[in-house]
């Protein structure tokens, strides 16, 4: 098949992209430059004049704490227009199929854990991130009422995958606009490398979170995706029909702390700054939607911090830079 990859340069893209590859599949990318996607007769005029079978909407306005809070309107109405013109352009250009990508910061802040699909506005979102929650949750909903609309007329088979914390190859690492265990592992790195006697983290270390390998990602994507449509509807509903993708598994910001501590080999002390917000309390998945539908993670979060240090020791120099996917 011939696929657009809508963030090709962002590690979510990439991963994606790299399997899409693997597979035998024709994948068609734009850079920034060359298509920007929150104009929307740009976006619509590309998509009309390319013969795409799907589309996989990878691309957004993303960060942590510290920069949602800077820039809250940017996050909202960049993420909004990269969803409506992704989602309503496949639809114009009679592109019948596509997945959304969305974060697990759809669910209310204090959603009863693990978080369940159907928890999705049932509560107060966390005022942290609440723009680019609401980005992601109209982009659900696009797909969920295209598919309400036009499935049976038009064939639209538009689906949507809420990922927990990602992290992997090609992450962004700025010290101020990442998450959480990128962000700790190019601080501990730098505090091994200039010889810091300790690092401050943000928060109490208490909060905790859910993690996934980029490559599992885009191994769960692949495999939503290329379900039939028949075992895909017998699985969710016309009006919650997003999956979530993760492990199952959480860890403490302390206890990751230490864990990158010891893959970086930084031997200092760790300070926790119980001033700073810790985000939600816990963000950790219901993952058994798509354990029915015959997934599950692969690589264990060890494993993967290794892999993920060994890469970013490869681009010292592109990690010192932010940089959107």
């Amino acid at each position: 098949m011939n696929i657009f990859v809508a963030g090709h340069q962002g590690m979510v893209g990439k991963a994606i992209t790299q399997r899409l590859q693997d597979q035998g599949h024709e994948v068609l990318t734009r850079t920034r430059a060359q298509l920007d996607l929150t104009d929307q007769t740009a976006v619509r005029r590309f998509l009309s004049q390319q013969h795409i079978d799907e589309v996989y909407v990878a691309a957004g306005k993303v960060g942590g704490i510290h920069a949602n809070s800077q820039y809250p309107a940017e996050f909202l109405y960049d993420n909004l227009a990269i969803a409506s013109n992704l989602i309503h352009g496949s639809f114009v250009a009679g592109i019948r199929r596509l997945l959304y990508l969305g974060s697990s910061c759809i669910y209310p802040r204090m959603a009863a854990q693990p978080m369940r699909e159907e928890a999705l506005l049932s509560g107060t979102l966390e005022s942290t991130n609440e723009p680019y929650a609401i980005a992601k949750i109209a982009g659900i909903k696009l797909c969920e009422t295209y598919n309400r609309q036009y499935g049976h007329s038009h064939g639209i088979d538009f689906r949507s995958v809420m990922p927990t914390n990602l992290y992997g190859p090609g992450d962004n690492y700025h010290p101020e606009n990442s998450h959480v265990l990128p962000a700790l592992l190019q601080r501990f790195h730098d505090a091994k490398t200039l010889g810091w006697p300790e690092v401050q983290v943000w928060g109490s270390g208490k909060a905790r979170r859910e993690f996934l390998y980029v490559e599992d990602l885009a191994d769960g994507c692949l495999h939503v995706m290329n379900m039939d449509k028949r075992s895909y509807d017998a699985n969710v509903e016309p009006t919650n029909s997003h999956i979530n993708i993760g492990t199952g598994q959480e860890v403490s910001i302390e206890d990751l702390a230490a864990l990158i501590c010891t893959v970086v080999g930084y031997t200092g002390e760790i300070r926790f700054d119980a001033s700073r917000p810790d985000g939600t309390p816990r963000k950790l998945l219901d993952v058994s939607r798509l354990d029915r539908m015959g997934w599950k993670h692969r690589v264990p979060l060890v494993e993967g911090v290794y892999r993920t240090y060994a890469d970013f020791l490869n681009a010292v120099p592109r990690n010192r830079q932010a940089h959107y996917g």
